[in-house]
């Protein structure tokens, strides 16, 4: 198979962290090479840099800086990890990408959608995903699966019309590539989920025919 990059969306809350990880489990125990990656993170610059954009309130990052950061990460983690895995044929499963921009520092900060996707291709070098997979629940919903966390960084701090403005902006994206982007309700049971995500990935991309087939017929 040839190789194919899968990004992970969604507001804070939505569980897709956990569900990328186990979608790239699932991938390789099929047999397939994966690479397993996070933005802002992925490599030495990047995990240095989340780190001061997501837990250092003391530096009061404007929101310009905040999104140049986030594509410095970006532009480290494509060069260093994500071009040179998808040029080995690897299947690379990323927990966030450039569509976060888009929708953290553009509809929540605020900042000129056009100016950002500018940026967005000069980190990238024009790199897309194959396959976006939205999780997507209700702000309040989301927030309340936080409240047991002793402390929430910065993006999670933020007011709740914030995460409603990243939400409704990550819909609106969505509905614009809905090739590229597949939306699941975060609602779900966690194990309901991941099988959902599970077939639809396994079907678009025509990964395991046989098993999906096999899966669609039993459950008719």
């Amino acid at each position: 198979m040839s190789a194919v990059f899968i990004t992970f969306e969604g507001i804070e809350g939505s569980g897709k962290s956990v569900q990328a990880r186990q979608l790239a489990d699932r991938l390789r125990s099929h047999g397939l090479r994966v690479l397993a990656t996070r933005e802002p993170g992925g490599t030495s610059l990047g995990d240095a840099l989340r780190d001061l954009l997501l837990n250092r309130d003391d530096l009061q990052v404007t929101a310009r800086a905040e999104a140049l950061m986030m594509n410095a990460a970006r532009a480290q983690h494509v060069d260093q990890v994500i071009r040179p895995a998808l040029a080995r044929g690897e299947v690379v499963v990323c927990d966030r990408f450039g569509d976060s921009t888009r929708v953290y520092q553009g509809a929540g900060r605020g900042l000129d959608k056009q100016a950002l996707n500018s940026v967005i291709s000069f980190a990238t070098a024009g790199l897309h995903p194959d396959l976006t997979i939205l999780l997507d629940l209700p702000v309040d919903d989301g927030l309340k699966r936080k409240h047991g966390h002793e402390e929430w960084n910065r993006f999670e701090a933020e007011t709740r019309d914030f995460h409603e403005r990243v939400r409704q902006a990550y819909l609106a994206l969505a509905g614009t590539e809905p090739r590229r982007w597949q939306c699941f309700d975060a609602r779900k049971p966690a194990a309901e989920l991941g099988e959902d995500i599970w077939q639809q990935v396994a079907a678009r991309l025509d990964l395991f025919p046989s098993e999906t087939s096999d899966s669609y017929s039993n459950s008719e």
